[in-house]
C-alpha cells in the first residue's frame, strides 16, 4: 500500500497546523478527518473515543465503521499504534455506539427545543404538506401502517427527503420529553441540520460496507503494522 504523505499529522498535536485527513490504524489509509474517530488515552490508561476531537495527549484515528473499530481491538492496533501498554474494552465499538446515539439525540432534543421537531400524526401530516419538513423521525420498533402513510405523504413532496429509523421509541421519549414517541417531523434549521449530521454518522457507523471482503481478498486491506 501506498505511504500516506509526509505532511499527514496522524494525531493531534497541540502546536500542528490543523490537517483535513488522518491515517486509519485499522485500514492503513489517509481518509478524511470527517470520516474518521478519534481515540485518546485517558488517565486510566483506557482507549477512549474522542468524538469532539478535543481531549488532550497523542491520538490515534478509525474509520468511522463499527466492524474497523473490532477489528482495531481484536489486532490490538491501539498498542502498536500508541507505542504503550493500553487497556482496551472488548465492547468498545459498542460503546462507541452508545456514545454517538446519544449525541445524536442531544441534537434532536436541542432541535426540539428551538421549535423545530412537531410530534402527533395530525400535526406531521399537516406539516408535511405545507410547512418546510427536512426529515421524517419515526421509531424503528414502531408498527408500520401509520409509518407507511406519512412516509408515502413526505416522498410524494419531497423524493430526497430523510426519513430516520436508527432510535427506538424508548431513545425518542427521553431526546422529546414524551411518552410513546413514534413518528416526529423535523423542520428547517440550524439545530435540524445538526442532528442530521450526527443521525447521518450514526448510520455510517453502523453500515455494512458490503466491499471489505473484496478488498481483503484482493489484499488492499492489510492488517494493521503489516
Amino acid at each position: 500500500m501506498q505511504s500516506p504523505p509526509s505532511d499527514i499529522v496522524t494525531e493531534r498535536e497541540p502546536h500542528a497546523a490543523a490537517a483535513t485527513e488522518r491515517l486509519c490504524i485499522a485500514t492503513r489509509e489517509v481518509r478524511p478527518i470527517d470520516e474518521l474517530i478519534r481515540f485518546v488515552v485517558g488517565p486510566d490508561g483506557a482507549v477512549v473515543p474522542d468524538l469532539k476531537r478535543r481531549l488532550p495527549g497523542r491520538g490515534v484515528w478509525i474509520t468511522a465503521r463499527r466492524h474497523f473499530v473490532e477489528d482495531a481491538v481484536r489486532r490490538r492496533a491501539f498498542g502498536r499504534a500508541l507505542k504503550a501498554e493500553v487497556r482496551v474494552s472488548a465492547e468498545l465499538a459498542d460503546e462507541l455506539e452508545q456514545l454517538l446515539d446519544r449525541s445524536a439525540l442531544n441534537a434532536l432534543s436541542i432541535a426540539h427545543k428551538a421549535g423545530l421537531v412537531l410530534l402527533g400524526f395530525a400535526k406531521i401530516e399537516a406539516a408535511i404538506a405545507t410547512a418546510p419538513v427536512v426529515a421524517l423521525v419515526r421509531a424503528r420498533d414502531a408498527g408500520q401502517e401509520g409509518g407507511r402513510k406519512l412516509a408515502a405523504a413526505f416522498r410524494r413532496r419531497d423524493a430526497q427527503g430523510k426519513i430516520v429509523e436508527a432510535f427506538t421509541s424508548a431513545q425518542l421519549d427521553l431526546a422529546l420529553g414524551r411518552l410513546n414517541v413514534v413518528h416526529a417531523a423535523l423542520l428547517a434549521g440550524q439545530a435540524s441540520e445538526t442532528f442530521r449530521g450526527r443521525w447521518q454518522f450514526v448510520e455510517c457507523f453502523r453500515a455494512d460496507n458490503r466491499d471489505r471482503g473484496s478488498r481483503q481478498r484482493n489484499g488492499t486491506n492489510p492488517e494493521p503494522g503489516s
